[in-house]
């Protein structure tokens, strides 16, 4: 066995696997190809003229950081950080950010048969961001779309923003 095929079985192992977490007592799933790192919530430095959800930002090892508070970007009630609240440390495009969390439950592997459509009923305010619904033996989890999650003019504003 070579290097390229550790690498590959190491690529299948990360297909269809999702990082589940908690905002408001739901279970979210994310696809792990976004993620970069879970860090303990951190002080926030705050900027001025960001959206409500945009907390501040961070000093992550010299690169500045924005996070979003996924609870204020669904537009559910605000709570506490606690012991448990998390930063996810996420990638889209060229765009590194840290989404909030209530908990970090585990990670798990929702094969693509088992994953469905949202249905348009269910698609509210709070879900517009859900694609789609995993199912699982006895649960489900909304996986979470970052695309939609973070609109790509919301994407733009935080990479022109200057700050610091």
């Amino acid at each position: 066995m070579n290097d390229n095929d550790v690498r590959i079985d190491n690529e299948d192992t990360m297909k269809d696997l999702y990082l589940i977490f908690t905002v408001n007592k739901r279970d979210y799933a994310l696809d792990v190809h976004y993620l970069i790192e879970i860090i303990a919530i951190q002080p926030l430095s705050e900027i001025d003229n960001m959206p409500e959800y945009v907390k501040g930002v961070i000093n992550l090892r010299g690169k500045i950081i924005p996070i979003i508070d996924v609870r204020l970007r669904l537009k559910l009630p605000t709570k506490e950080y606690s012991e448990f609240t998390c930063v996810l440390i996420v990638k889209l495009g060229e765009l590194f950010f840290g989404m909030v969390v209530d908990a970090v439950q585990e990670l798990i592997h929702i094969p693509e048969e088992n994953k469905e459509p949202t249905p348009t009923f269910l698609v509210t305010n709070k879900t517009w961001c859900i694609d789609y619904i995993g199912k699982l033996e006895k649960d489900i989890k909304m996986i979470l779309n970052l695309d939609k999650f973070l609109h790509w003019n919301e994407v733009e504003k935080l990479q022109t923003t200057e700050l610091v």
